[in-house]
């Protein structure tokens, strides 16, 4: 039996699964993880809990399945991008992570507008000047933390941090290096001038590595550290949005996965490269397919914000706050009775690339409860996703099969609000653990022991959520609400 193990170093958690390429869940286990916000619009991590989380994990994954380490024919990371890690000479993270939804760089976003052709810098790289830039962060830090950047010697995302530890092999996978605005997309390669131009020191860039291509081998102190076996091969592994795709289905042109982790991501799969400068732009791990795709700043963090906030004194619903809240939104009137909730709480990302927007909750008045504003939460998102979806189909895309997974996906009442916004039937998946599906997976394709669609015999179809057409006229005000308080607030902070 062929066994791969799959990690996903994600925003909220950190997740592990076992599974056979049988189609079978052998095991699967997930620690928190805490984000800090310390100034407003900063995300930070800390990498070293990304580790303690996985040595936790896999004696766990191990003891749950009883398979033994030696069987774990290979492993896959997959983690939230593009996150910009920094190790000093001796491999030790310098600081935290600055998170790919953290919007402190706006005024280095700014610098590399003026620095560059934005034109010609879209074309040769695929993606727009906006945030994501992981060049406007180490400007950032070059302004802020100059003796930080001096100690530096390796920059890399969150997923090539733990191939770090688990092989000792430093290098960038290929979605990270291209939403970080560091590839040049006719060649495929990295574009050294053009990292420089963005500006991030070419010294600090380890080698490019393949989604599915092997980067190394358990060492013998990550075996002791973790359980593992010394010299399982590791793949290079995967954008977490990508790898959820993948686990999706999503492998046709039309196809759209709605992830709802702690941010965001609305992605659809096409055969045609068309950057966008509103949208990123990522390899699908299936040869030959892009995913244009869009991503939130915040999603999930932002409902477990409110949770930790506002609801301390909400009696759970079957174990959840969450589900309790839900279940309060469910009995208020769709479009919350005049309530709109801007979510840009660490500024935003696509389609608005402003790191200087914030939240707002507009039009509260007496008669409104918490209810109606979680409500007005819910309905926030599902706004800004058909906001994405007006983007896409604007450049050109289809958008003709709307697929949704991840933690946020179980709530009925959510996708429910987001069929009536949309006007579109959403499928809800079922035995899709998330994006560490894909990472496994993707070190099955990479050792050879598997097909890329073959992923599909662990996913059903669960709930087919159907717009009410009872609220079609309510969102439709709603969202234009919704687009005309972000322009009438913008530049206000």
């Amino acid at each position: 039996m062929n066994v791969f193990l799959g990690l996903d170093i994600g925003t909220t958690s950190t997740i592990g699964i076992l599974v056979d390429t049988s189609g079978n869940v052998l095991a699967l286990a997930s620690r928190p993880v805490a984000l800090y916000s310390e100034k407003p619009g900063w995300a930070e991590e800390d990498p070293a809990e990304w580790w303690q989380n996985c040595c936790a994990i896999i004696p766990d994954l191990l003891a749950q399945s009883g398979i033994e380490a030696a069987d774990i024919s290979g492993i896959g990371v997959a983690g939230m991008l593009p996150a910009t890690v920094l190790l000093d000479e001796a491999g030790h993270p310098l600081r935290r992570s600055i998170q790919q939804s953290d919007g402190r760089a706006g005024a280095e976003v700014e610098e590399i507008r003026r620095d560059v052709d934005e034109a010609a810098f879209l074309e040769a790289a695929g993606c727009g000047v906006n945030q994501q830039l992981v060049g406007a962060k180490i400007r950032w830090l070059a302004r802020h933390e100059p003796e930080t950047l001096a100690k530096a010697r390796t920059l890399f995302g969150s997923y090539d941090y733990i191939n770090y530890r688990l092989t000792g092999k430093a290098a960038v996978e290929q979605n990270w290096a291209l939403e970080a605005g560091i590839v040049n997309v006719a060649s495929g390669r990295i574009d050294l001038a053009q990292a420089e131009r963005t500006g991030i020191p070419p010294h600090l860039l380890p080698p490019l590595i393949g989604s599915s291509a092997v980067l190394g081998h358990v060492t013998a102190d990550c075996a002791r550290e973790t359980g593992l076996a010394a010299g399982t091969p590791v793949v290079g592994g995967a954008a977490d949005m990508i790898a959820s795709c993948l686990g999706a289905g999503v492998v046709r042109s039309g196809d759209v996965l709605l992830k709802f982790g702690g941010a965001v991501d609305i992605l659809t799969a096409t055969t045609v490269l068309k950057p966008d400068p509103r949208l990123f732009l990522d390899y699908h791990l299936v040869p030959g397919l892009w995913l244009p795709n869009g991503c939130m700043s915040t999603g999930g963090s932002v409902l477990n914000w409110f949770v930790e906030t506002f609801a301390g004194g909400i009696e759970p619903l079957n174990g959840s706050v969450h589900a309790a809240l839900d279940a309060m939104a469910a009995e208020r009137p769709a479009g919350a009775m005049g309530l709109t909730f801007l979510p840009y709480l660490l500024g935003e990302k696509t389609p608005l690339h402003d790191p200087f927007a914030r939240g707002v909750l507009n039009g509260l008045t007496l008669s409104h409860d918490l209810g109606h504003i979680w409500r007005a939460v819910l309905e926030s998102y599902a706004y800004a996703i058909r906001h994405h979806i007006e983007i896409l189909n604007e450049a050109g895309h289809q958008t003709t099969r709307f697929l949704v997974s991840d933690g946020g996906a179980k709530s009925s009442v959510w996708m429910g609000i987001v069929a009536d916004v949309l006007g579109q039937p959403l499928q809800r998946l079922a035995g899709h653990p998330g994006s560490c599906l894909g990472a496994a997976w993707t070190a099955a394709v990479g050792l050879g022991a598997a097909e890329w669609d073959g992923i599909i015999a662990f996913t059903t179809r669960d709930t087919l959520f159907t717009p009410n057409s009872d609220n079609r006229e309510t969102y439709s005000r709603g969202y234009a609400t919704f687009r005309d308080l972000y322009r009438r607030v913008q530049g206000m902070h």
